[in-house]
């Protein structure tokens, strides 16, 4: 095989290469059943038994407690913008926001459109280089629930900690940082992530639900976009991304085969540290984006003094294999996105460029 690039793309993002092989060698035939798992029937046995057990892991590798369920949807974490409001934000109750960034304004713009909402921490007056001390954090008796972004994919901030919301449903886009580190899920009312960073390829979003918060929800949601239905049906109401859910099935046994979460924890923070070292210890040459203190191990985002000295590293690293460099088109420099699937080696081999770029164009 041709040597694989470096893939540090955001999204869609780097698979593990066992699961690669894994899916190539099924992709024909599943498990003797004369056809690909993309042609099977959604109601056959076959794919009923894998959405069961993709259910399972993701409660065994997650650690999730009894009282949620764990469902599979499309339209990506940004259909999810629209469906938390559409669902929990009734009438004379305000939504709760946490400003981190991009993504996290994106998840309020669609809020306003079905209710009242309110930014209760930003970290909007520092440039989103910091996630808000929510520490003190006073929640109304009429909140409906409180919406942050773990881990903001184009700044390169993560939340350290989470906050406690006591009565007030915690709800959160892990997208970009989903089993990449222990979770105490009983914190949250709702997690949901798209899976093209951590967890598959693009296609199927996972939304893990606390089943209380399927009480007493609004009758006027399209079918469709109701959590109701999709918990009623396991998932299955209509047809489900049925490939995409075969490789977040083979991306779980990836990771409990590699030690779980806390092993994926010890790896991400490895990888981060190599290029972390190669930002902090260029004497300015590179500089990182966001402060040290709320830095993501997922999404390391940096500058260097020129715009047109970016350019020209980000066009001798495409030379040299490295992929997906160039930071989001709204933000410009530099970003490594290092998911649980991108290999120490790849990790390494980007410091060692970074090294041997500052040298060169000192």
């Amino acid at each position: 095989m041709a040597k694989r690039a470096y893939n540090f793309n955001a999204g869609p993002a780097a698979l593990p290469l066992e699961v690669l092989q894994k899916a190539q060698e099924q992709l024909v035939e599943y498990q003797g059943i004369g056809m690909s798992i993309m042609e099977i029937s959604h109601r056959s046995s076959q794919y009923e038994q894998l959405n069961e057990e993709t259910q399972s892991l993701m409660k065994e590798l997650f650690g999730i407690p009894d009282g949620y369920k764990v469902l599979f949807l499309q339209g990506g974490g940004s259909t999810q913008f629209a469906m938390i409001p559409m669902n929990f934000l009734k009438a004379g109750k305000t939504a709760a926001y946490v400003h981190t960034g991009s993504w996290a304004d994106k998840a309020l713009k669609e809020a306003k459109l079905f209710g009242e909402t309110a930014v209760v921490a930003s970290s909007e007056a520092d440039k989103f280089t910091k996630i808000p001390d929510l520490s003190g954090l006073q929640l109304g008796e009429n909140t409906a629930y409180l919406h942050i972004t773990s881990n903001e994919t184009i700044e390169g901030s993560q939340y350290q900690q989470y906050p406690d919301t006591g009565s007030v449903p915690l709800i959160v886009d892990m997208s970009s940082d989903i089993l990449s580190r222990p979770v105490d899920i009983s914190k949250f009312a709702m997690i949901y992530a798209g899976a093209q960073k951590n967890l598959g390829p693009s296609g199927v979003t996972v939304v893990i639900l606390r089943e209380d918060m399927l009480e007493d929800l609004p009758k006027n949601i399209p079918t469709m976009l109701k959590y109701e239905i999709h918990a009623k049906n396991n998932s299955l109401y209509n047809t489900p991304p049925v490939y995409s859910v075969y490789m977040v099935n083979l991306v779980l046994k990836w990771i409990k085969e590699n030690g779980g979460l806390e092993a994926m924890e010890r790896r991400n923070r490895e990888k981060a540290d190599l290029i972390y070292q190669a930002i902090d210890g260029s004497g300015g040459f590179y500089s990182g984006v966001v402060d040290p203190a709320y830095r993501s191990i997922m999404n390391i985002t940096f500058r260097m003094k020129d715009e047109e000295l970016e350019k020209k590293f980000v066009k001798e690293s495409e030379a040299n294999g490295f992929v997906g460099l160039k930071g989001h088109r709204s933000v410009g420099g530099l970003r490594a996105s290092t998911y649980n699937a991108v290999p120490y080696e790849a990790c390494k081999a980007l410091a060692e460029f970074m090294a041997d770029f500052q040298k060169r164009n000192s």
